[in-house]
C-alpha cells in the first residue's frame, strides 16, 4: 500500500478561544482553561485540516481553587482554655477588629447599641484638636463619627459622609476609615481619591480584600488593567477563591489586557508563515493533484513567465522546509505579477499561502476569484471553507462545502474536511459519516482513517476506536502519524508505557522518512507523556527543545515547555515561551488567547514581588500534573 502525504491544519475559529467567560459559565474560567494550556492551544492550532487531537497534555494550576478548610470545633478543651488565658486580649482586639471591618460593609450598617441623636453634637475634631485628646477619647469620638459617616453614606449624602469619615481618621488612622471613605469618592466616581485611599487601607492592613476590590475597580475604570488585575488576583488568593465576582474580575481583565496588546502586536505583526510543521500539516491535508499541462518538468519555461514561478512554487512546496515554504509564497506572488496560463490555480496558492499567513481578507479574495474562474477546483471551496470556520462563519462554510459537491461529489477532500467541520462543531456522528464516505472514496488517505477512530473515540466507542487503530497499523506500517495519533489516545487512556512506545516508534519513523523535514509532534507528546507519568521534568524539557532546534517556531513546543517552565516553579523563564507563543500566533483570537495565558503568567510574578506574604499561597496552588486536576 503506498504511503500517502499527511494533511493540513487551520485553528478554530476566534469564538471559542473568547476569554469573556465567567468561571459558572458553560466555558472552563481562565483558572481551568489556565491548567490544560497545552492541550487547549493544541486543538486549536491543529484541527481543522489535519487529524484532530483528542488527547495531550493538560497544564498547571496557576491558582488553586479550591479553599483549606477552617478546622473549627476541632481543639482540645484544655488547648481552648489555654489560649483563652494566655491569648484573651489578643483575641479581644481581633473580634473587635472582625466586627468592625463588618460594620464596614457600610451599605448594610449594623445598629449600635449607642446611637448619636440629632441633638448630641459630634465631636469637632481638627489637626490642631487631636493631639490633646486622649487614647480613649480618640477611640470613643472615632468610633461615633464612623458611625455617622456610615449613616450618611446610607442616606447618599457623599459629601457629608466623606467629612465624617476624614475626621474619624484624623483620630485614629484605621483602614475601615479609609475603606469607607473610599466607596463615597468611589459613588461619585472620583477614582484617584477611591486609589489613594484604598492605598491608605492597605498600608495599615495588606490583605485587606475589600480594599484591594475597590482600589481595583478603580484602576480599571482608570483603564490601568495591569494593575486593577493585579489587585484582583491578590484579592482572589487572600479569599482562597470563594468570591466569584473577583474571578469573574480577573477573567474580563485578562481578556482586555490581552486584546489591548493583542490588537497593537497584530498591527505591528510582520506577516508571516507560521512555522513548517503547521504549514506541512495544512497543506498535506488535500490529496495530491496531477501536474496540469504546461507546468510538466519536461516543459521549457523561463524566470520571465509565469507558468515558471508558479511550477517552482508548486515543487517548493514539496520540499516541506521552512525555507522552501517562503520561496514557494513568493513564487506564487511572481506567479500572478506576471500573469500565467493557471489562474485559477495560482490563485488557490496565493491564497492559500496569504490564508497561512494571517492575510484573511487577501485570501480570501483570491479564493473567491479562483472559483469564479473554475468553479470545478474544488480545493478552493475547501480552503475558503476553513476560513469561514475559523472566523466563526459556520453557516458560510457549510456553503461551500454543498457547492464543492455539487461541483465533484466523488471528490473525497470534501467529505474529510466537512467531517473536520462537524468534529470541531460536536456532531461527531456526522462526522463520521463524512470520515467514512472519505475512505469508501479513497482507502489510501491515511488520515481519513486516523480521524474516524479519533471520532469514535469521542463518541465513547474506545473499543471499534483501538479496533481502527490496529487495522491502521497492519495497512499503514511505515506512516509514523498512525503511531502518534494512535500513542495520544492511550496517553488519553493513562497507559503511559504503551503510549511512550508509540510515540518513540513514530520518532525513528520521523528520522527516517522525513530526516529533512520531521514532525515534531511525537517528541512533544512523548514529553508530556513522561511529565504526566513520572513527572520527569529533565526528559521532558529535553524532547521540547529538540523540538524546537527542528521547527524553532512550532508553537505546540512553545506552548508545552511554558507548560513545564511553570510547573516547575521557573515562571519568568514560563512568562518568556507563553510571550514567544503570542509572537507566533496567525490570528488576533489566538493571539489574544496566547497572551491571556502571558498576562495571567506575568501577574503572578507581580503577586509573588508584591505581597510576598501571598507567595506561599500562590506556590501551594501550583500543583497537578500536566494534564491531571
Amino acid at each position: 500500500m503506498s504511503v500517502p502525504q499527511k494533511p493540513v491544519t487551520s485553528p478554530l475559529p476566534s469564538t471559542p478561544v473568547s476569554h469573556a467567560v465567567g468561571r459558572a459559565a458553560v466555558e472552563p474560567s481562565i483558572w481551568e482553561r489556565i491548567s490544560n494550556y497545552v492541550s487547549e492551544h493544541k486543538v486549536a492550532v491543529y484541527t481543522i485540516g489535519a487529524v484532530v487531537v483528542v488527547a495531550g497534555a493538560g497544564g498547571v494550576y496557576y491558582y488553586s481553587t479550591q479553599a483549606s478548610s477552617k478546622k473549627a470545633g476541632t481543639e482540645s478543651k484544655s488547648g481552648k482554655e489555654r489560649k483563652r488565658k494566655g491569648d484573651k486580649k489578643k483575641k479581644g482586639a481581633e473580634e473587635e477588629k472582625e466586627k468592625e471591618k463588618e460594620d464596614g460593609e457600610i451599605e448594610l450598617v449594623k445598629p449600635a447599641p449607642k446611637v448619636e441623636t440629632e441633638e448630641e453634637p459630634l465631636p469637632e475634631v481638627t489637626e490642631e484638636s487631636v493631639g490633646s485628646l486622649t487614647d480613649d477619647q480618640r477611640k470613643d469620638y472615632a468610633n461615633r463619627l464612623k458611625l455617622a459617616g456610615n449613616k450618611a453614606y446610607g442616606a447618599k449624602d457623599y459629601p457629608r459622609a466623606i467629612d465624617l469619615y476624614s475626621r474619624a481618621i484624623l483620630c485614629r488612622p484605621d483602614p475601615i476609615f479609609y475603606s469607607n471613605r473610599s466607596a463615597c469618592y468611589n459613588a461619585l466616581s472620583e477614582w484617584e481619591k477611591v486609589i489613594e485611599d484604598t492605598s491608605a487601607a492597605l498600608a495599615l492592613d495588606p490583605e485587606y480584600v475589600k480594599a484591594l476590590n475597590r482600589r481595583a475597580n478603580a484602576y480599571e475604570q482608570m483603564k490601568e488593567y495591569s494593575e486593577a488585575l493585579l489587585d484582583f488576583t491578590a484579592s482572589c488568593i487572600i479569599d482562597s477563591f470563594r468570591n466569584e465576582g473577583s474571578a469573574q474580575s480577573v477573567e474580563r481583565l485578562l481578556k482586555k489586557l490581552a486584546e489591548t496588546k493583542g490588537k497593537a502586536m497584530l498591527d505591528n505583526k510582520l506577516r508571516k508563515l507560521p512555522s513548517a510543521t503547521f504549514v506541512t500539516n495544512y497543506l498535506q491535508s488535500f490529496r495530491v493533484k496531477p501536474t496540469p499541462e504546461g507546468l510538466e518538468e519536461h516543459v521549457t519555461l523561463n524566470d520571465t513567465q509565469g507558468d515558471y514561478w508558479l511550477r517552482a512554487g508548486l515543487a517548493a512546496v514539496g520540499l516541506k522546509t521552512a525555507a522552501a515554504y517562503d520561496e514557494a509564497a513568493a513564487a506564487f506572488d511572481k506567479a500572478m505579477e506576471l500573469g500565467n496560463n493557471h489562474e485559477a490555480l495560482a490563485l488557490n496558492w496565493r491564497g492559500t499561502f496569504r490564508y497561512l499567513k494571517g492575510e484573511s481578507k487577501e485570501a480570501l479574495e483570491d479564493l473567491t476569484k479562483s472559483i469564479e474562474l473554475e468553479p470545478q477546483m474544488t480545493q478552493s471551496y475547501i480552503k475558503r471553507a476553513s476560513m469561514s470556520l475559523e472566523l466563526g462563519d459556520r453557516d458560510s462554510a457549510a456553503e461551500d462545502f454543498a457547492k464543492a459537491v455539487i461541483q465533484n461529489p466523488n471528490d473525497p477532500d470534501i467529505y474529510y474536511h466537512r467531517a473536520q467541520l462537524n468534529f470541531i462543531c460536536g456532531e461527531f456522528g456526522e462526522a463520521a459519516k463524512d470520515y467514512q464516505h472519505s475512505i469508501d472514496l479513497d482507502p489510501e488517505f491515511i488520515f481519513s482513517h486516523i480521524q474516524l477512530g479519533v471520532t469514535h473515540y469521542k463518541m465513547g466507542s474506545i473499543a471499534s476506536s483501538m479496533a481502527t487503530f490496529r487495522r491502521c497499523i497492519k495497512n499503514f506500517e511505515k506512516v509514523p502519524d498512525v503511531y502518534n495519533y494512535f500513542g495520544e489516545l492511550l496517553l488519553d487512556q493513562g497507559k503511559f508505557e504503551e503510549a511512550i512506545e508509540k510515540f518513540d516508534m513514530a520518532v525513528e519513523m520521523e528520522k527516517t522518512e522525513k530526516p529533512m523535514c520531521m514532525n515534531v509532534l511525537p517528541l512533544i507528546n512523548k514529553a508530556l507523556a513522561l511529565f504526566q507519568w513520572k513527572q520527569d521534568f529533565s526528559e521532558s524539557e529535553e524532547l521540547c527543545r529538540k523540538a524546537l532546534i527542528i521547527d524553532p517556531d512550532c508553537d505546540i513546543a512553545v506552548a508545552t515547555m511554558a507548560q513545564l517552565l511553570l510547573q516547575q516553579g521557573r515562571v519568568t523563564e514560563a512568562l518568556t515561551y507563553f510571550e514567544r507563543a503570542a509572537e507566533l500566533s496567525r490570528t488576533e483570537g489566538e493571539i489574544v488567547n496566547a497572551l491571556s495565558y502571558a498576562e495571567a503568567t506575568r501577574t503572578q510574578l507581580e503577586v509573588q514581588e508584591k505581597y510576598p506574604q501571598l507567595a506561599s499561597k500562590l506556590q501551594g496552588g501550583m500543583g497537578a500534573a500536566l494534564g491531571g486536576r
